[in-house]
């Protein structure tokens, strides 16, 4: 009997459809044979691939122009504090809420959290009643371990050494990871400064991590939650500029 899991996607009672479904697919491909007439498809992947590439580099690019234009601006802003008050009043204000807003760095005990997609047999195949969307870690899973570790009192967290902050967004694509205008391949490594113990309590209380943990037993994808006794968490180096807000 297939196991259930509800990583990722969602049942569909839409039976009756998939003849329809197989139909229009097969529209789709004969439609993509004459759209490709006779080019390489495989090469507009590799020329995709290259120009993500690309933007990463841009985006690091512009991130190393950022830092050094903020620490600039951190440089007139102390020495404008040294000779006025107001200036430098405003700044021990804004210093007092730099903690909470991820804009300094933060040390101390913590956790380190590994996620990755099932191992590849060298044969190519994959385990009994296992489908591809069995064997990689979803966005889902992502979020149910960063929404358990700031609900264990995380101090700060961040993914692949990215400082999250309350506007951090995580999305996949397939099992690539889009996270503040950068990508990243598994495995997935997230990091806190929060006690360990708590941590694992809050895992353990957590249903869709529980759905997870059934995965990596049937399948093999990897879920491993390490002590540290030191984690160093870089500042938050992003923009703080909301493009989209709703009143609530």
């Amino acid at each position: 009997m297939r196991r259930s899991f509800l990583r990722g996607r969602r049942p569909s009672g839409w039976g009756a459809l998939v003849p329809v479904v197989a139909l229009a697919a097969g529209l789709l491909f004969a439609t993509s044979g004459r759209t490709a007439d006779g080019t390489d498809i495989r090469g507009e992947m590799t020329e995709l691939s290259g120009l993500v590439a690309q933007r990463n580099a841009d985006i690091a690019r512009q991130s190393e122009q950022l830092a050094q234009l903020q620490a600039e601006v951190e440089r007139l802003t102390e020495q404008a504090a040294s000779q006025d008050g107001a200036v430098a009043a405003a700044r021990s204000s804004g210093d007092a809420g730099a903690v909470d807003a991820a804009l300094v760095a933060v040390s101390g005990p913590g956790v380190e959290i590994t996620l990755d997609d099932a191992p590849q047999r060298p044969d190519g195949s994959r385990p009994a009643d296992a489908r591809p969307d069995d064997l990689v870690i979803h966005q889902s899973d992502v979020q149910a371990v960063v929404n358990a570790v700031w609900a264990a009192g995380a101090q700060g967290v961040a993914i692949m050494d990215q400082r999250l902050i309350a506007t951090s967004a995580v999305r996949c694509v397939g099992n690539t990871l889009l996270l503040q205008g950068r990508t990243y391949s598994p495995p997935f490594v997230i990091t806190a400064v929060v006690d360990a113990d708590a941590v694992r309590q809050e895992l353990a209380a957590s249903r869709q991590v529980a759905i997870l943990q059934q995965a990596v037993e049937a399948f093999g994808l990897t879920f491993q939650v390490s002590a540290r006794p030191q984690v160093q968490l870089p500042a938050y180096d992003g923009s703080l500029d909301m493009e989209y807000a709703v009143v609530g």
